[in-house]
């Protein structure tokens, strides 16, 4: 069985934790994608699915416009789980009154009362803590369905139909404050739709070496290199497909990290042998930042240049390019834009709602479906070294978006420098790896200090450490003290400008993980 005759669809009703729902099933290893409701009965039997699951969302089933689904949807003879709207709208579409009322946000806890196929290994009775983010609710199962699970606010917390294989739970299983709600994904994707974990790095590659090919055909091709994660996968993926057609393009912004440029060189041109190009840029993405302080239009001015340089360069370099290979992943297209279904924008990545509309590039996005974690294991599959499938995320528009306010040199330069130690001080004590992104921000404010005997009136440093699965939640580092003191230390010593360091601590949501 191949993996896309092996896979789930996610209908997405807005909610933001619709990708968790993909990434649960993908760390399955069973295949999944995520279609707005508007999607037809045609197209759903078309695609194929072995299952569907229904997010929640923000709105009322009974709101005007509200996104909804056709009936029919659970006569297909597939497996369906409503969560918490996708909830609401089966009962709704069978019969049931949906009750506004009893909002519940946060931890509670439920009672199994029918362990069935989706509670397999949960015992009758057996409380357990679930997340409940909902404000309407239902109080009797529909006609034809029975109660699986209680709260002590809810009589129907979970429920399913006694004659097909649709279910609805209140609560999300798909957040990591509910510590079993991985088991009940697994019991629907395995148990109840049948699947089977065929979805590797190794199918996916295999897979994606023929969309290249197919997409690009003939024709030149270059590579925006930044030397990240995902644009070095990209181009990975991208030359195993297609060989010398590649040129990657390496652009020095000036927005990037200490000793970023020479270490791409080193490890893209001299190790891996790839057609590296490097483009000096760094005046005219400073020109254009200059005096821009809302993080919106940075990331929309560097989005642009970055075209802009990529066209030049390719001419200047003489390539007939057609086509862009950029590392876009599947967070920064459902945070940039509510392409997949009514999610809320939370921010435009530069690589996605940046781009001119004139731009003359077809784009190859070949890691478009991923999450970070799989993009690390395909990277991993094509054999790059660990030094650079390994290393944290780093934003697209660089140190532009970790200056706030105006992004100037001489504020990048005390930036580079407080976040080398920042980095060389967690790599010293064994924690790097521990730590899904970590990062120094060049606060937009000056502080009065004393050195010697001198009073000074410099720059804050805040110091960014997070762990997470996917980088759509995380939570704050708990560095140990000496760590933070040491790291603080060096940065007021060692950086001209410096003063005071802070340590945020802050999770997703409600933060984000970069402040712009």
């Amino acid at each position: 069985m191949s993996a896309h005759e092996n896979r789930i669809l996610i209908l997405d009703y807005g909610s933001q934790f619709t990708q968790l729902i993909a990434r649960r099933v993908r760390e399955e290893r069973v295949y999944c994608e995520v279609h707005p409701p508007t999607l037809t009965l045609e197209e759903i039997r078309a695609w194929q699915p072995r299952g569907i699951i229904l997010s929640g969302g923000p709105a009322s089933v009974y709101a005007t416009n509200g996104p909804s689904a056709e009936p029919e949807l659970l006569d297909l003879g597939v497996p369906v789980l409503g969560i918490c709207y996708g909830m609401q709208l089966i009962a709704k579409m069978t019969g049931a009154d949906v009750q506004a009322g009893r909002r519940e946000y946060g931890r509670s806890q439920i009672s199994v009362t029918v362990p069935d196929e989706l509670f397999a290994g949960f015992e009758t009775g057996e409380s357990v803590t679930v997340w409940m983010s909902h404000g309407d609710h239902v109080d009797q199962p529909p006609q034809g369905y029975e109660v699986l699970a209680t709260s002590p606010w809810l009589p129907v917390a979970a429920f399913r139909a006694v004659d097909r294989p649709v279910y609805g739970v209140q609560f999300h299983p798909e957040v990591a404050h509910t510590p079993r709600g991985d088991e009940m994904i697994s019991n629907f994707v395995f148990r109840i739709s049948g699947c089977e974990p065929t979805w590797t790095a190794g199918s996916f590659i295999d897979e994606h070496l023929t969309r290249i090919r197919e997409q690009v055909g003939d024709e030149e091709v270059i590579c925006g290199l930044s030397g990240g994660v995902d644009s070095s996968v990209a181009a990975a993926l991208v030359q195993r497909a297609i060989g010398d057609q590649l040129t990657c393009i390496f652009v020095d912004t000036g927005l990037l990290r200490k000793a970023e440029r020479e270490g791409v060189e080193r490890t893209f041109r001299s190790h891996l042998g790839m057609r590296l190009e490097v483009v000096e840029a760094q005046d005219e993405f400073l020109s254009h930042l200059a005096g821009v302080e809302d993080p919106e239009q940075k990331r929309r001015i560097i989005g642009e240049r970055f075209i802009r340089v990529f066209e030049r360069a390719a001419k200047e370099l003489g390539h007939d390019a057609r086509f862009l290979v950029q590392g876009t992943l599947y967070p920064d297209v459902i945070e940039s834009q509510a392409v997949r279904g009514p999610s809320a924008v939370i921010k435009t990545h530069h690589n996605v709602g940046g781009l001119p509309a004139d731009m003359q590039f077809e784009l190859v996005e070949p890691l478009r479906e991923l999450f970070k974690d799989e993009v690390r294991n395909v990277g991993r599959e094509l054999g790059l070294p660990e030094e650079v499938v390994g290393r944290h995320p780093f934003p697209g528009p660089g140190l532009a978006v970790r200056v706030l306010g105006d992004v100037t040199r001489e504020r990048l330069d005390i930036l580079r420098e407080a976040d080398a130690i920042y980095l060389e001080e967690i790599r010293a004590a064994d924690l790097y790896d521990d730590i899904w992104q970590a990062f120094a921000v060049l606060l937009p404010v000056r502080s009065v200090g004393v050195m010697g005997d001198f009073r000074t009136y410099d720059s804050v440093v805040s110091l960014r450490a997070v762990t997470s699965r996917d980088g759509m939640t995380a939570d704050w580092f708990p560095f140990p003290y000496d760590i933070l003191a040491r790291i603080s230390n060096r940065i007021i010593n060692e950086v001209a400008g410096v003063n005071r360091v802070c340590y945020d601590i802050s999770s997703k949501p409600p933060a984000t993980i970069e402040w712009e």
